[in-house]
């Protein structure tokens, strides 16, 4: 039955991806052929929409087949409104973490849009929609060709700043996954992470993000996502063998320092105080998961 559950649940997201892919290709193509500016921004506002739809349906499907249960506290959120810029950090376990995201903030927030790897680009039909939503692609180098060539490091900042300029044209959810990849033992163990349950933050991107929207966000959006049963597989979510997810929400305040004007979060005096400020913020992530860990492990 699991696998029956599994298959009809991939299918309801292949169509619904291809329905709404379509649509944002459509308007995407108008779009371009209009000099207009405010028109363009919003036919933008308008695929947001498009994949606000397509959230929704997806919503439906988890519903409807009982693919799982989500558990959410929300009690510590603040400042949640689709008509407002948000920015929302979360830690990353698994493929599913994305479709948790985007199932229980759906109304509540502007669409979520994230850091993606170019190489996601050429997924068919997500990876070019993503890209017409304002999703910034990035290349992330390994570490080895960045010492090699720093020159590289502009590749993504450019990229990224691009994409905060465009955030700041209408209301927008700007997701970060601070990890920078998803958290496994192995991934643990080679960078020997000061945290437990967490790896070690990458602070960059957001960094950029708390800059370019500053003036607009003046409190983060904190994530914790817990499965009480293990971490699944996206085939296992799809399932239904990941019973239930646990999501913690809190508001968190940015510090003033970091949203003034001008601060270059690249700069010595902005990288400590975002490192600071995100070391915190995971020192408490990571007990916070050890308390759920060992409540349903």
């Amino acid at each position: 039955m699991s696998h029956v559950r599994g298959v009809l649940a991939f299918a309801f997201i292949t169509v619904n991806t291809i329905w709404w892919a379509s649509c944002i290709y459509l308007v995407s193509a108008l779009r371009a052929l209009i000099p207009h500016d405010r028109t363009r921004v919003r036919l933008a506002s308008t695929m947001s929409s498009l994949a606000d739809g397509w959230v929704a349906c997806n919503k439906w499907m988890i519903a409807a087949l009982g693919v799982t249960r989500l558990d959410i506290d929300w009690r510590q959120a603040r400042d949640l409104s689709p008509q407002g810029w948000q920015i929302i950090i979360s830690n990353h376990q698994s493929w599913s973490d994305i479709l948790v995201l985007q199932t229980m903030f759906v109304g509540r927030v502007p669409p979520l849009k994230f850091f993606v790897k170019r190489v996601l680009i050429w997924v068919p039909g997500v990876g070019l929609a993503m890209y017409f939503l304002g999703f910034p692609y990035v290349r992330r180098f390994p570490r080895e060709q960045l010492e090699a060539n720093p020159t590289l490091r502009e590749i993504d900042r450019t990229a990224t700043l691009k994409a905060c300029e465009l955030f700041k044209r209408f209301p927008t959810s700007v997701l970060n996954f601070v990890e920078g990849t998803r958290f496994t033992v192995e991934k643990h163990a080679s960078q020997s992470s000061q945290y437990r349950r967490l790896l070690m933050p990458k602070t960059g991107g957001l960094g950029y993000v708390v800059t370019a929207l500053g003036a607009l966000v003046t409190r983060a959006t904190d994530v914790t996502i817990h499965y009480p049963n293990g971490v699944p597989s996206f085939w296992d979510f799809l399932c239904g063998r990941c019973e239930v997810v646990r999501v913690e929400v809190r508001s968190v305040e940015i510090p003033a320092s970091l949203r003034e004007a001008g601060t270059d979060p690249l700069s010595p005096a902005g990288r400590d105080d975002l490192r600071h400020w995100v070391d915190a913020l995971w020192h408490e992530k990571d007990a916070r998961l050890s308390t759920l860990n060992g409540q349903h492990g």
